[in-house]
């Protein structure tokens, strides 16, 4: 098992609001989660700590040998918890008014692999070479596209294309999107939109299939966003499952 995660404020913004991270727990279970901040006065990069930041200590001290089930309580618990404390900030802090965050996570064990979504951060496994989406974007146009009323083509360009129809700290009471993942994958990605909105799918996958070790295609992944105009932050968190060499 191999794992590297990165953050970049991307060439346009001046700061970055996304948090990003993967841990590893007693158990040799892994946490991986990418949240994208929104908000001014840095307030979207607070709100994107306050998810990371409780999810790590939150995994660490309470995410142990559970099962399926339990598992996925203590992913929609721990949303909760975490859109209850964003909200708590922006009342003691009035000048953080309309903070929130996306954010996307996975949980491997060796018995299953789950993925927890909010927003438009999106969640990919590798299968049998080929790259696949898990995750579903909570976004304007993506509810215009499954009603029919835009194609996929003219929503890659629509001017409301980033307008969220859900995030952490904008709805209350907030439900996650959960997803059970096959186990028979070699890779997991996390990232940011700001990933997704300078590459495709295909891309990304050219990029992982490439000779070079982990942080090497996490580093390329990240040049090539920036590459391609860099319009936003930009974070990946990525796993493999296989052992050194077996790649």
């Amino acid at each position: 098992m191999k794992s590297f995660y990165l953050t970049d404020a991307g060439k346009v913004r001046d700061h970055n609001e996304d948090s990003v991270i993967i841990v590893k727990n007693q158990k040799n279970e892994y946490l991986m989660a990418v949240a994208d901040g929104m908000g001014g006065h840095s307030a979207g990069e607070i709100a994107s700590s306050i998810a990371i930041s409780y999810l790590g200590k939150h995994f660490n001290e309470t995410f142990l040998n559970l099962n399926k089930v339990e598992a996925v309580n203590w992913i929609r618990d721990s949303v909760s918890e975490i859109n209850t404390l964003i909200f708590q900030y922006e009342k003691e802090h009035p000048e953080s008014k309309g903070m929130g965050t996306t954010l996307v996570l996975a949980i491997l064990t060796k018995d299953y692999i789950l993925f927890g979504n909010i927003g438009d951060s999106s969640g990919f496994v590798m299968k049998e070479e080929r790259l696949h989406k898990v995750t579903y974007d909570h976004t304007l146009v993506n509810l215009l596209v499954s009603a029919g009323e835009l194609t996929k083509e003219e929503a890659k360009d629509h001017p409301k294309k980033n307008v969220l129809m859900k995030a952490l700290g904008a709805n209350d009471p907030i439900e996650v999107d959960i997803f059970d993942c096959d186990m028979d994958i070699s890779e997991i990605l996390l990232c940011s939109d700001g990933l997704t909105n300078m590459l495709d799918k295909e891309q990304i996958e050219r990029v992982l299939m490439g000779e070079t070790d982990i942080e090497d295609t996490v580093i390329k992944l990240i040049r090539k966003a920036n590459n391609r105009g860099g319009t936003d932050n930009i974070s990946v968190a990525y796993l493999i499952l296989e052992e050194e060499g077996e790649r």
